[in-house]
Protein backbone atom coordinates (compact mmCIF):
# COMPACT_ATOMS: atom_id res chain seq x y z
CA UNK A 1 0.00 0.00 0.00
CA UNK A 2 1.36 3.45 -0.67
CA UNK A 3 1.46 5.82 1.76
CA UNK A 4 -1.49 7.23 3.96
CA UNK A 5 -1.38 10.55 1.88
CA UNK A 6 -1.73 9.45 -1.89
CA UNK A 7 0.94 12.06 -3.79
CA UNK A 8 -1.87 12.87 -6.28
CA UNK A 9 -3.59 15.90 -7.78
CA UNK A 10 -6.95 15.39 -8.90
CA UNK A 11 -9.59 17.86 -10.01
CA UNK A 12 -11.78 18.75 -7.01
CA UNK A 13 -15.71 19.67 -8.49
CA UNK A 14 -16.74 20.47 -4.54
CA UNK A 15 -15.66 22.69 -1.91
CA UNK A 16 -11.89 23.47 -1.31
CA UNK A 17 -8.50 23.64 -3.64
CA UNK A 18 -8.69 22.24 -7.60
CA UNK A 19 -6.55 20.71 -8.58
CA UNK A 20 -6.88 19.04 -4.78
CA UNK A 21 -3.76 17.35 -3.48
CA UNK A 22 -3.90 16.08 -0.18
CA UNK A 23 -0.99 17.09 2.02
CA UNK A 24 -1.61 20.70 0.92
CA UNK A 25 -5.11 19.81 1.87
CA UNK A 26 -4.49 18.73 5.59
CA UNK A 27 -1.73 21.43 6.10
CA UNK A 28 -4.32 24.57 4.63
CA UNK A 29 -7.10 22.95 7.04
CA UNK A 30 -5.03 22.71 10.14
CA UNK A 31 -7.27 19.16 10.53
CA UNK A 32 -6.53 15.97 13.12
CA UNK A 33 -8.35 13.57 10.91
CA UNK A 34 -9.18 12.94 7.05
CA UNK A 35 -12.03 10.74 6.01
CA UNK A 36 -11.59 9.28 2.51
CA UNK A 37 -14.48 7.80 0.96
CA UNK A 38 -13.74 5.98 -2.59
CA UNK A 39 -16.83 5.97 -4.23
CA UNK A 40 -18.09 2.99 -6.49
CA UNK A 41 -18.88 5.00 -9.79
CA UNK A 42 -20.56 7.55 -10.68
CA UNK A 43 -23.75 5.83 -11.37
CA UNK A 44 -24.39 4.15 -7.65
CA UNK A 45 -27.36 5.12 -6.22
CA UNK A 46 -25.96 4.30 -2.71
CA UNK A 47 -22.91 6.28 -3.25
CA UNK A 48 -25.16 9.50 -3.82
CA UNK A 49 -27.17 8.94 -0.67
CA UNK A 50 -23.78 8.72 1.57
CA UNK A 51 -22.74 11.60 0.30
CA UNK A 52 -25.57 13.43 0.81
CA UNK A 53 -25.92 11.91 4.23
CA UNK A 54 -22.27 13.23 4.97
CA UNK A 55 -23.79 16.65 3.96
CA UNK A 56 -26.08 16.75 5.79
CA UNK A 57 -24.02 16.18 9.31
CA UNK A 58 -20.93 17.70 7.82
CA UNK A 59 -20.95 20.10 10.35
CA UNK A 60 -20.11 16.93 12.90
CA UNK A 61 -16.88 15.87 10.93
CA UNK A 62 -15.85 19.75 11.31
CA UNK A 63 -16.50 19.89 14.69
CA UNK A 64 -14.43 17.38 15.35
CA UNK A 65 -11.24 18.63 13.45
CA UNK A 66 -11.84 16.44 10.62
CA UNK A 67 -12.85 17.02 6.78
CA UNK A 68 -14.29 14.31 4.29
CA UNK A 69 -13.08 13.93 1.02
CA UNK A 70 -15.35 11.77 -1.62
CA UNK A 71 -13.23 10.66 -4.59
CA UNK A 72 -15.52 8.79 -7.45
CA UNK A 73 -13.32 6.81 -10.16
CA UNK A 74 -15.41 8.52 -13.19
CA UNK A 75 -14.55 11.85 -15.32
CA UNK A 76 -15.05 15.29 -13.46
CA UNK A 77 -17.73 16.22 -16.42
CA UNK A 78 -19.57 13.56 -14.93
CA UNK A 79 -18.43 14.22 -10.81
CA UNK A 80 -19.60 17.55 -11.38
CA UNK A 81 -22.90 17.20 -11.80
CA UNK A 82 -23.12 15.41 -8.36
CA UNK A 83 -21.80 18.77 -6.74
CA UNK A 84 -24.60 20.64 -8.80
CA UNK A 85 -27.33 18.29 -7.52
CA UNK A 86 -26.50 18.08 -3.70
CA UNK A 87 -23.96 20.99 -3.00
CA UNK A 88 -21.71 19.17 -0.99
CA UNK A 89 -19.28 21.26 1.22
CA UNK A 90 -16.39 19.40 0.97
CA UNK A 91 -13.91 18.11 -1.56
CA UNK A 92 -15.83 15.73 -4.45
CA UNK A 93 -12.46 14.29 -6.65
CA UNK A 94 -12.69 13.23 -9.84
CA UNK A 95 -10.05 10.61 -10.38
CA UNK A 96 -10.98 8.38 -14.01
CA UNK A 97 -7.38 6.45 -13.54
CA UNK A 98 -8.75 5.40 -10.13
CA UNK A 99 -4.88 6.50 -8.76
CA UNK A 100 -6.31 6.62 -5.11
CA UNK A 101 -8.33 3.36 -5.41
CA UNK A 102 -5.13 1.41 -6.13
CA UNK A 103 -3.18 3.42 -3.68
CA UNK A 104 -5.67 1.96 -1.03
CA UNK A 105 -5.98 -1.34 -2.62
CA UNK A 106 -9.73 -0.77 -3.75
CA UNK A 107 -9.78 -2.72 -6.69
CA UNK A 108 -11.48 -1.90 -10.14
CA UNK A 109 -12.54 -5.07 -11.10
CA UNK A 110 -13.21 -8.73 -9.40
CA UNK A 111 -12.35 -12.13 -10.62
CA UNK A 112 -13.06 -13.69 -14.03
CA UNK A 113 -15.96 -11.80 -14.47
CA UNK A 114 -15.03 -8.56 -13.71
CA UNK A 115 -13.44 -8.86 -16.95
CA UNK A 116 -16.74 -8.24 -18.41
CA UNK A 117 -19.34 -6.26 -16.28
CA UNK A 118 -17.34 -3.86 -13.79
CA UNK A 119 -20.67 -4.71 -11.61
CA UNK A 120 -18.25 -7.33 -9.99
CA UNK A 121 -15.93 -4.48 -9.19
CA UNK A 122 -15.62 -1.87 -7.27
CA UNK A 123 -17.05 -1.52 -4.04
CA UNK A 124 -17.22 0.95 -1.25
CA UNK A 125 -14.82 1.84 0.99
CA UNK A 126 -13.85 4.16 3.60
CA UNK A 127 -10.42 5.11 4.83
CA UNK A 128 -10.10 7.30 8.42
CA UNK A 129 -6.57 9.21 8.49
CA UNK A 130 -5.07 10.43 11.72
CA UNK A 131 -3.22 13.08 10.05
CA UNK A 132 -2.36 15.18 13.10
CA UNK A 133 1.66 14.62 13.37
CA UNK A 134 2.79 11.56 10.80
CA UNK A 135 -0.04 10.90 8.81
CA UNK A 136 -1.36 7.23 9.55
CA UNK A 137 -4.30 5.14 8.60
CA UNK A 138 -6.22 4.38 11.64
CA UNK A 139 -9.17 2.49 10.54
CA UNK A 140 -10.84 1.07 7.37
CA UNK A 141 -13.58 -0.32 5.87
CA UNK A 142 -14.07 -2.62 2.54
CA UNK A 143 -17.47 -2.77 1.27
CA UNK A 144 -18.60 -5.98 0.36
CA UNK A 145 -21.78 -4.44 -1.55
CA UNK A 146 -22.87 -1.23 -2.43
CA UNK A 147 -25.08 -1.22 0.35
CA UNK A 148 -22.48 -2.60 2.76
CA UNK A 149 -21.21 0.84 4.01
CA UNK A 150 -20.93 2.22 7.36
CA UNK A 151 -23.79 4.86 9.01
CA UNK A 152 -22.61 8.73 9.45
CA UNK A 153 -22.39 7.71 13.67
CA UNK A 154 -20.29 4.65 12.89
CA UNK A 155 -17.43 7.44 11.54
CA UNK A 156 -18.27 10.07 13.87
CA UNK A 157 -17.69 7.02 16.61
CA UNK A 158 -14.46 5.91 14.32
CA UNK A 159 -13.11 9.92 15.01
CA UNK A 160 -14.03 9.92 18.43
CA UNK A 161 -12.40 6.68 19.22
CA UNK A 162 -9.21 7.94 17.33
CA UNK A 163 -8.50 11.00 19.46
Amino acid sequence: MSPPLPDVSLPNVGSGPDPFTFGEFVAAENLDFLLVLLQRDYYCTNCRKQVRQVRDRYEEFRSRNAAVVSIVPDSPEEVATWQAQYDLPFPLLADPEATVGDAYDQPVRFGILGKWSDFLGRMPEAVLLDVRDDPEIVWTHSGRSTFDRPSIDDFLDRIDEAQ
